[in-house]
C-alpha cells in the first residue's frame, strides 16, 4: 500500500511538472505582433557570444519589448542586442557584428533597441537614433 502511495504522488507531480512546462508563454504569447526578420550569432563558442536580431513590431502602444528581449537567448560573458522596428516600415535583411550592426540607413526607422551586455546589465532605448 506504501508503494502505491509513493508511486501515485510521484505520477501527480510529474504529470503536474509536464502541465506546467506545456502551459508556459512564449515569444509568440507577448503583446507588440513581434516578428523576427533578421539575425545574427558568431561563430565564437570560445569567447563571448554576439547576438543580434532585427524584430518588427506591430502594435508599439502595448509592446512588451522588454519581455521580448528578456526572453532571448543570452551566454554568460555575451552580448544580446533586439533592434526593434515599427511593423510597416523596412527592416534590414542582414546584420553585422561590432559597433554598428546594420545599415545607416534604417537608423531612423528603429524603434527600440534592447542590449544585455555581458555583465548581464539590460537597457532599452526607444527612438535610438534620433
Amino acid at each position: 500500500m506504501k508503494k502505491i502511495g509513493i508511486g501515485l504522488f510521484v505520477l501527480v507531480l510529474i504529470a503536474w511538472m509536464l502541465k506546467d512546462t506545456f502551459k508556459s508563454s512564449g515569444i509568440d504569447q507577448l503583446k507588440g505582433g513581434f516578428t523576427e526578420v533578421a539575425k545574427y550569432r558568431n561563430e565564437n563558442n570560445t569567447g563571448p557570444v554576439q547576438r543580434i536580431y532585427a524584430v518588427t513590431v506591430s502594435d508599439t502602444t502595448h509592446a512588451e519589448l522588454l519581455k521580448y528581449g528578456n526572453a532571448m537567448p543570452h551566454t554568460k560573458y555575451g552580448n544580446t542586442k533586439v533592434y526593434f522596428f515599427l511593423h510597416m516600415n523596412d527592416t534590414p535583411k542582414k546584420l553585422y557584428p561590432g559597433k554598428v550592426n546594420f545599415e545607416t540607413q534604417f537608423n531612423n526607422l528603429c524603434y527600440a533597441r534592447y542590449e544585455k551586455s555581458a555583465m548581464g546589465n539590460v537597457g532599452l532605448v526607444k527612438w535610438p537614433y534620433r
